[in-house]
């Protein structure tokens, strides 16, 4: 298809205006309000930089648009494409990975000669990165739109607003909570490369000064236009990312995403509807275009003989994670701040030692992680929220039609009222 000076100039119209909106309602984390300059006051120097990274990926958006090389392929080589692209990431973090062993190795005397051809090998895969990687992100952004559709959540064949995706370094998230509740009231987004000493500095000055919970964390994806989403091989898991992005694009606009700063059950909701459907339109990409890469289904349990002994007692984090958010949340009810944060503690420690490496098991740790309750139990503990949009999902006849559902909705109670609670 020929996209004329007219189609392109408006085009780049339409998506300036998802530009602003997705500067403005973002909905995988908190704008900056009134509320958070106690705590910017920590923060204002290493904030990331939202408005130059959104206008450079939305040129870059643009670019490739105007090119429109995946348009002229077919879908077999795109799909060769993406999987270049995949393998090529792997390398690059592979070699990252060894570069920075070679740095921390205490018996390495000269780590610029010891890493010196690894460095120049990074180099230049870098170099095929920056020419592959918008190709490959346009490839991507195609297969979910034709998902899109197949699936019916679009508007005459379109996805609103299309989809548009720049995997890049992200950013990480200070999260602030009370401390006598489990409460996010701050998501402050900082510049990503801040060192682990420099976390937990920041950590420590916030939490000190203000008597808060606090905790720096990952994300995986953020909510602005284009969506922000981190660099990863696995793209199974890319593309669920990309897609709970895609929503939470979808439901700005409407009542569910503007009255995402509303409520922590508001917010929930938003976090597990975006992370429902991420997981099922991700899948039907992987399947559409990637068959191969689809996880095998579960094998099935052989009955068990009468002779045979009883298993060994697996560990199960959502339900461990689950008891700890519930005995937190009765110790917080009944003011018992330091008894909750010394059991927190303990158990931190608990899921060290079964695998499971938390730096830090606090307050703040379940007021973001509580939010993404698509699954039974974990950090949200007895949250009634996650429960209800799951339920209201079961109920929908399609994915289209629960995110139509919810989409409208701008309150708990019209949730509640919808699955018959």
């Amino acid at each position: 298809m020929f996209f004329g000076t007219k189609d392109l100039l408006r085009l780049g119209s339409i998506l300036e205006l998802f530009v602003i909106a997705g500067l403005l309602l973002g909905g995988s984390t908190l704008p900056v309000t009134d509320g958070d300059e106690r705590v910017r006051a920590f923060t204002r120097e290493i904030e990331f930089n939202f408005l130059g990274w959104t206008l450079d990926a939305f040129a870059l958006k643009f670019d490739q648009f105007a090119l429109g090389a995946n348009r002229y392929l077919p879908d077999e080589t795109n799909a060769g494409l993406v999987l270049d692209y995949s393998t090529l990431v792997r390398e690059i973090q592979q070699l990252e990975s060894e570069i920075q062993a070679i740095y921390a190795d205490p018996e390495v005397d000269d780590p610029d000669l010891a890493s010196a051809e690894l460095r120049q090998k990074l180099k230049a895969r870098y170099a095929e990165r920056s020419q592959l990687g918008p190709l490959a992100e346009n490839i991507l952004q195609s297969q979910l739109q034709s998902t899109l559709t197949a699936l019916g959540i679009t508007l005459g064949g379109q996805s609103i607003p299309p989809v548009l995706f720049h995997s890049t370094p992200l950013p990480r998230a200070l999260i602030v909570s009370p401390r006598h509740i489990i409460r996010q009231d701050n998501n402050i987004l900082i510049v990503p490369d801040l060192t682990l000493d420099e976390q937990v500095q920041l950590e420590d000055e916030v939490a000190e000064a203000l008597d808060v919970s606090t905790l720096v964390v990952p994300v995986g994806g953020i909510g602005t236009y284009p969506t922000m989403v981190a660099q990863s091989s696995n793209l199974n898991w890319l593309a669920e990312v990309v897609a709970h992005e895609w929503v939470h694009n979808y439901l700005t606009p409407l009542p569910l995403g503007l009255s995402y700063l509303d409520s922590p059950e508001l917010r929930t909701m938003n976090e597990t509807a975006a992370s429902i459907a991420g997981k099922e339109i991700g899948r039907a990409v992987i399947a559409a275009f990637f068959p191969e890469l689809l996880p095998p289904p579960p094998t099935p349990t052989p009955p068990e003989r009468e002779t045979a002994p009883p298993p060994e007692p697996v560990f199960d984090f959502n339900a461990e994670m689950r008891t700890t958010r519930v005995n937190v949340d009765r110790m917080l009810a009944e003011g018992k701040i330091e008894e909750a944060e010394t059991y927190m503690e303990v158990r931190r420690r608990f899921f060290w030692e079964n695998g499971y490496r938390i730096r830090k098991l606090n307050q703040a740790y379940f007021a973001f992680y509580g939010a993404y309750a698509d699954v039974p139990g974990g950090a949200a503990g007895e949250d009634p929220v996650g429960a209800a949009v799951r339920k209201l999902r079961a109920q929908s006849p399609s994915l289209a039609a629960f995110l139509k559902t919810i989409a409208w909705m701008s309150s708990f109670e019209q949730l509640q009222q919808a699955v018959g609670e």
